[in-house]
């Protein structure tokens, strides 16, 4: 046999490949793996039930409404919304509650911006009463163990996904 005719259906064989890479190189990756207890509540279902909830793991994110800065920790406050599989916050979607990072040591404000974007893995510790302008509101608070700020270039790149097989995708 000869070499041309090996290379030809080499060159079809690695083609598809290639382009899969190219295109999962577009999407990023999810920022935190989360464990096996993980919750899946938004922060205005954990605000109705916080006991069914204190003490287990979850990835929010949305925008940051405000810091506060304590003489041991600070405190960010994010209106979420849902998540995007590289775990960026969709303001395409309805936001789903506001909750209260708590973040150890103190916080610089000018690093977290009002309006930016964000995603954070923590633990649920309970909630607190307070107020959005005039209105009683009920926040979660998250012990934050790792967050992320989104930079406009991180937020607008392109989503795309590529692959190969079989998926199953569960509607609740």
């Amino acid at each position: 046999m000869r070499m041309q005719n090996f290379v030809f259906p080499l060159r079809h064989f690695i083609a598809p490949f290639a382009l899969a890479a190219l295109l999962a190189a577009c999407e990023p990756a999810p920022l935190y793996k989360p464990d096996a207890a993980a919750v899946t509540a938004a922060p205005s279902t954990v605000a109705t039930a916080p006991a069914n909830y204190t003490g287990h793991e979850v990835i929010w994110g949305g925008r940051i409404v405000g810091v506060h800065n304590f003489p041991d920790h600070s405190e960010i406050e994010v209106l979420g919304y849902p998540l995007d599989s590289s775990q960026r916050p969709r303001f395409d979607q309805p936001a789903n509650g506001r909750f209260i990072a708590l973040m150890p040591g103190y916080v610089e404000s000018m690093d977290y911006p009002l309006g930016a974007p964000m995603t954070l893995l923590g633990r649920i510790e309970g909630t607190r009463s307070g107020k959005v302008g005039e209105a009683d509101y009920v926040f979660p608070l998250v012990a934050v163990e790792q967050s992320h700020r989104w930079t406009p270039d991180e937020m607008t790149r392109p989503h795309v996904s590529f692959g190969v097989g079989v998926g199953v995708i569960g509607i609740h």
